[in-house]
């Protein structure tokens, strides 16, 4: 069956589509009820089916013969550490620390909160807190101690589960002081803290609230696993919110374990036994959808890697794992890919590696500039895939499903609906737009198995923030289009679409012109304040390392490359240079703080930050060239 078939099919008969989807689940209580409504009317899946996430994950395989396969990889360039976990080793530490949680009182219907690096001990936790029907609540590790308190708040854990420290390049981060210091700051008091002692020389002030991680599942027995209904909410995890206020998203199990198997088959294309490495953070969506889940529920090697694609020990470290642990299909944000390419322009480090393995990159997580996709198909000759999803959705929405069908790529585009997403594009009074108009990018209802269930205890935030715009459709925030031939356009958030003297422009558009100028290595296009035309562009660019270039004549040359492309109504007339762009921990660029800065407006620092001092290097650069407000 091609795509075109099988997207067809999702469409016309979701019901029936998914139905057959969830066979591929070992349901303790199989469905009979596949697409139903809770109480308000929006759509749910498989209500009256159970299962446990955990079990497929784990117990499944051991039942079918594959207990002594290698389930998960722990590779951390930054204590030189790499060890392997079989399926039957993964088990016996997730049941013994499930039977320990439990012993200190917990139980289905319960939450608890993680808040730990990227070890192995991290995915233990989360399929522990499955096993027994805990929701569970990962907090990126390092977040601050205010930040977490306001989840703390939020999901009132009984539970907490760290780490003494994380590890940033070559910088000890100490978790239990900030621990101790949210909880002091929360309402909310947890019970207990479970804290893993990872003996790195970080400070770790004991509490009466404390529990040793090693102690706790040393003398505990192993737990079974406490089936659950398919709406039971596996886990919250709360992305930021235009209030300030972060929003917890709730994941149901029966639908996502459905739809994640679904996506590691068919979107992809990879096989049970195969090693699949998400080089993200079980702290993101991506971390709980393709580290831990989808993998392990797909009967994947997973890889837990401890590190950055630089500097850990240097550009090589994303070619040596993937020639040392034979993965063959990855995925990584641009962000990651665009790092490697400053350090390493030509691509010296990839000749030194064996990638025969890998068969399909995928890059999600913020646009795929044309450049860099380029950039790595020149260097490393596979398909390297651009899709489009949300920490809303749980897995993909736009791809080219590679394992259906390879379609041609088409640079700038994420590809094509992904099956059980009806992805129109409506203009501002809900009408459907024709090909190649942009306009807001909306799911018509019902949306698949595996998507959002609610905010957690905010029901009307999730409606007003997702449902209200357009009845009938989820609105996704982004703007885009579709062309002729149906693959889709994401332009940005529909708050980075600028307005110069009337004119809407793109400035997801101006950076993939300025991004493809040869010493440029990164670059964000943002909308500043302007007394003539209400807004201009201002392009803020990172060059390429060992690239000498005179500041005048990059910004004469970016400059006419965007009028010669998009024309003068561009207004673009100021490009500076900055030795790098404020980013997430997960690597988005914040490009709404560097609006912010360069108008003068007031504004919080996001906790998500990578690092609080490019916030002056950027101002200091605006200063110097008299730019926004401050002129």
């Amino acid at each position: 069956m091609n795509y075109q078939e099988l997207y067809n099919q999702s469409i016309q008969n979701p019901e029936a589509f998914w139905a057959e989807q969830a066979q591929q689940v070992d349901w303790f209580t199989q469905p009979q009820s596949i697409l139903s409504a809770d109480e308000t009317g929006y759509p749910m899946w498989y209500k009256d089916g159970s299962l446990n996430a955990c079990y497929l994950a784990l117990d499944k395989h051991i039942a079918d013969g594959f207990g002594e396969e290698i389930a998960l990889i722990y590779d951390s360039p930054v204590t030189q550490t790499i060890k392997k976990y079989t399926y039957n080793e993964v088990k016996s530490e997730v049941a013994r620390l499930a039977g320990g949680l439990v012993s200190l009182g917990l139980k289905k219907g319960h939450t608890a909160v993680i808040y730990m690096p990227m070890i192995p001990q991290a995915t233990f936790a989360m399929l522990a807190c499955a096993r027994i029907g805990v929701t569970h609540s990962v907090v990126f590790g390092g977040f601050a101690p205010h930040e977490l308190a306001i989840r703390i708040d939020d999901c009132k854990p009984r539970v907490i589960i760290t780490a003494s420290s994380g590890i940033e390049i070559d910088r000890l981060i100490a978790y239990k002081p900030l621990v101790d210091e949210a909880i002091e700051l929360a309402e909310h008091k947890p019970k207990k803290v479970v804290v893993l002692n990872r003996k790195l020389g970080a400070r770790i002030p004991f509490k009466k609230y404390d529990v040793d991680y090693d102690a706790l599942i040393y003398g505990s027995e192993e737990a079974d696993c406490v089936p659950v209904e398919s709406t039971h909410p596996l886990y919250v995890l709360y992305t930021s919110g235009t209030t300030g206020k972060p929003k917890g998203i709730v994941r149901d199990t029966g639908g996502y374990v459905t739809a994640l198997m679904f996506s590691m088959q068919k979107i992809y294309g990879v096989q049970p036994g195969e090693v699949f490495w998400a080089a993200s953070d079980v702290g993101w969506v991506v971390g709980h959808s393709y580290i831990v889940y989808g993998p392990l529920l797909n009967r994947n090697t997973t890889i837990v890697f401890e590190g950055k694609p630089i500097k850990t020990p240097d550009a090589s470290t994303f070619w040596r794992v993937i020639a040392e642990h034979r993965v063959s299909v990855m995925f990584t944000a641009p962000t990651a890919i665009r790092a490697i390419k400053k350090e390493d322009p030509n691509g010296e480090f990839i000749k030194q590696y064996d990638l025969s393995c890998l068969r399909t990159q995928f890059l999600a997580g913020e646009r795929c500039d044309v450049a860099t996709l380029e950039w790595y198909r020149e260097h490393v000759p596979i398909p390297a895939i651009d899709h489009w999803w949300q920490t809303e959705s749980g897995w993909p929405m736009i791809a080219n499903m590679m394992g259906v069908e390879y379609l041609p790529i088409k640079p700038g585009s994420s590809g094509k609906a992904v099956s059980g997403y009806n992805i129109m594009i409506l203009g501002e009074n809900g009408q459907e737009l024709a090909p190649n108009e942009e306009g807001y990018v909306v799911i018509k209802l019902p949306l698949p198995p595996g998507t959002l269930l609610d905010i957690w205890n905010d029901n009307e935030r999730f409606r007003a923030g997702y449902l209200n715009k357009f009845p009938d459709y989820y609105f996704s925030g982004d703007g885009g289009y579709k062309d002729e031939d149906g693959y889709i356009y994401i332009t940005g958030r529909v708050d980075d679409v600028i307005n110069v003297a009337g004119h809407r422009l793109s400035t997801a558009e101006m950076e993939e012109i300025v991004a493809s100028h040869h010493s440029v290595a990164e670059c964000a296009v943002i909308g500043i304040n302007d007394e003539l035309k209400g807004q201009i562009p201002l392009a803020l660019v990172v060059t390429k390392l060992g690239e000498e270039i005179e500041h005048f004549q990059l910004q004469h040359e970016v400059v006419k490359l965007v009028r010669e492309q998009i024309g003068a109504v561009a207004s673009l007339r100021d490009v500076v240079v900055v030795n790098r762009l404020p980013k997430t921990r997960s690597g988005k660029i914040l490009r709404k703080l560097l609006r912010s800065i360069a108008d003068g407006d007031n504004f919080q620092i996001p906790s998500t930050i990578d690092d609080e001092a490019i916030i002056g290097e950027v101002r200091e650069v605006l200063e110097l060239a008299k730019i926004g407000s401050f002129k």
